[in-house]
């Protein structure tokens, strides 16, 4: 009965030791796209009139 006692305690303990566990994972990266300017093939309107592409 002793035995019995102890060995679910001991699983109790690695249990809650382990249920506090969390791994993190990083997400993908965010790659944010310049949306104007020379070079890039985009000019937003009214832009190019000004000299800006």
């Amino acid at each position: 009965m002793k035995k019995g006692v102890i060995a679910l305690l001991a699983a109790a303990s690695v249990v809650g030791a382990l249920g506090g566990c969390v791994a993190y994972v990083p997400g993908p990266p965010v790659v944010v796209a310049p949306q104007g300017g020379p070079g890039n093939g985009f000019c937003p309107p009214g832009q190019a009139k000004k000299g800006n592409c």
